[in-house]
């Protein structure tokens, strides 16, 4: 199942503009830490495409910020932009909560399809869907000294792995184009839910 060349151009530029934010959005945490530029910049990388990196070299396939420089470029210039701007302007991670959420839809069909073109099983191509969305944002934390977020914030992995398993029910049997719609929508509507209405998995 390939996606119509439309819904590939816009998974590309979207995702990408998604990755651009998530960097944009671990610049904003570098400050508290004090890192210089160069750090800035590794943990901006680590955060926009750690977790593609993951999946990628776990699905054994060509790494696609390598395949395609351009993700890695866009990424830093977002990042560099961003911490210029910071140091004059006052700017909040809540900031970026929007579109982090849409980042969080995106990166899930984008993990789950790749997956799935690797004719993995349900259980693999599910989880490289969450791996793909949120192991960028735990690799930031690690660097940053800080316990992962995603451990403990409102509901987050759990909307991407029920946006994943959504994608993966609807493989071959519905349209992949309208698939990775309702995939993504659904993702982003539940993170959405969880920040309105403080959706928490227990805890320990």
């Amino acid at each position: 199942m390939e996606f119509s060349p439309t819904t590939l151009s816009i998974l590309y530029w979207s995702t990408l503009l998604s990755s651009v934010a998530s960097g944009a959005a671990a610049v904003i945490d570098c400050r508290r830490k004090q890192f210089d530029l160069f750090g800035v910049l590794m943990v901006a990388f680590c955060a926009a495409l750690g977790g593609g990196t993951l999946r990628d070299v776990a699905l054994d396939r060509p790494v696609f910020w390598i395949a395609d420089s351009s993700n890695l470029v866009f990424v830093w210039l977002g990042a560099l932009a961003t911490f210029f701007v910071a140091r004059k302007i006052e700017l909040s991670a809540n900031r970026f909560e929007i579109p982090d959420a849409i980042a969080l839809g995106l990166f899930t069909v984008a993990g789950t399809h790749a997956a799935l073109m690797m004719n993995t099983d349900w259980v693999v191509a599910s989880f490289m869907g969450v791996i793909t969305s949120v192991a960028g944002g735990i690799l930031r934390d690690i660097l940053l000294n800080e316990e992962p977020q995603v451990f403990k914030c409102q509901v987050y992995a759990t909307a991407s792995w029920v946006g994943a398993l959504l994608y993966v029910a609807m493989w071959h049997r519905v349209d992949p184009n309208l698939a990775a719609a309702i995939t993504a929508i659904t993702v982003t509507l539940l993170r959405f839910g969880a920040l309105r209405w403080n959706w928490t998995l227990p805890k320990a």
